[in-house]
């Protein structure tokens, strides 16, 4: 991969996405590349099948007594709670 430096970022720039980064759990590396992949014309485009596909993979690392609630454990709860 690539190695971007930029230079003479305005203050309030830089500020904003610092706070975007941290407000979105990421660094700001990854921020500022994610922003830029959006500006990007085409770039941005994610075929959505390969999103739920990483979604799915990255779920599956995840212990089973980590994992939250299913939908149909929410639906349930739901029901119970009506008189």
């Amino acid at each position: 991969m690539a190695t971007l430096t930029l230079k003479n970022v305005p203050d309030d720039l830089y500020k904003a996405l610092k706070e975007a980064a941290a407000k979105n759990r990421r660094s700001l590396n990854q921020e500022a590349i994610l922003r830029l992949e959006q500006a990007v014309p085409g770039k941005a485009e994610r075929d959505p099948e390969e999103i739920i596909a990483r979604l799915r993979r990255f779920q599956a690392t995840i212990p089973p007594e980590k994992r939250a609630a299913t939908r149909e454990e929410i639906d349930r709860w739901k029901r119970e709670g009506r008189a």
